[in-house]
């Protein structure tokens, strides 16, 4: 069966059909892309198009409303024009998403290592990389930092609690050493028994026991305005939490301005109430 382009009127018979809508002028009108005349068939609407090179573009820029029409154009505008989206002009590299592309930006490709250690040499790309250094006791002039003694300095000067939680009879958890026993041992893997997350060796396992990461969540973030309910286990959690930028509360350079205002006043016993960012 053969049916009418504008019509429900049927036909056996092509030849038929087409007469029909010869008769009745029913052919579905194709305009072209550009100008305001309109052709029986796709055919002869591609071939006015091509003669008179009235194709619509169809390429366009990734950031600014102008088409082009050609990928090539397109291409050569954003690169003059800083259009790509998610492009690192210096690199000349393109990113999958917005994400990929602000951790390059924030990389030590284009930020360097700025954020320096207050007890060593040691230098950071960024504030949760500088406190991840003293809260692991990595650093060689303050073995004695843990991510304990650093929480109980900084809640002493946060009255407040814009960053610590107050704690109901949080204790020194630092005192308290996990050793994985026999039985954790399944016969392929040693399995957490919080977690029941699997590691190749009873060393591995005793250094995730003893991580931070099944302790108490006791930093928040300070998004409180955007009602951010995150909790964190260490301090480099939250600053990485906030270098990340997305519960949108600041920026990544204003994180590493914050660290530094931090250390000033833990170092000089200040309270920190007035440290907002």
């Amino acid at each position: 069966m053969f049916e009418c382009d504008y019509c429900t009127d049927t036909f056996y018979d092509e030849e038929d059909c087409k007469e029909h809508m010869d008769d009745y002028n029913h052919w579905v009108r194709v305009e072209c892309e550009t100008c305001d005349r309109r052709f029986r068939s796709q055919n002869a609407c591609q071939q006015h198009m091509n003669a008179t090179n009235h194709h619509k573009p169809k390429h366009g820029c990734d950031t600014c409303t102008k088409m082009f029409f050609t990928s090539q154009a397109a291409m050569q505008h954003m690169q003059a024009s800083g259009h790509r989206k998610n492009f690192c002009q210096p690199c000349n590299r393109q990113f999958m998403n917005e994400n990929n592309f602000r951790a390059h930006m924030n990389s030590k490709t284009h930020r360097g290592k700025q954020v320096k250690c207050p007890f060593c040499t040691a230098t950071f790309v960024t504030a949760s990389g500088a406190s991840h250094h003293l809260e692991t006791g990595a650093c060689p002039n303050a073995r004695h930092a843990t991510r304990e003694s650093i929480h109980r300095a900084i809640s002493q000067l946060d009255p407040t609690g814009i960053i610590t939680k107050k704690q109901i009879g949080w204790h020194d958890e630092h005192n308290s050493t996990y050793s994985a026993t026999d039985a954790a041992f399944s016969g392929r893997h040693w399995i957490c028994y919080f977690c029941s997350k699997g590691f190749g060796t009873r060393d591995s396992l005793n250094k995730h026991l003893n991580s931070p990461v099944h302790q108490s969540k006791i930093y928040h973030c300070l998004n409180k305005r955007g009602r951010c309910t995150k909790e964190f286990v260490s301090l480099a959690a939250l600053f990485n939490h906030l270098e990340s930028e997305s519960c949108g509360f600041t920026r990544f350079e204003n994180v590493q301005k914050f660290h530094n205002r931090l250390n000033d006043a833990v170092q000089n016993r200040r309270m920190i109430t007035g440290l907002a960012m």
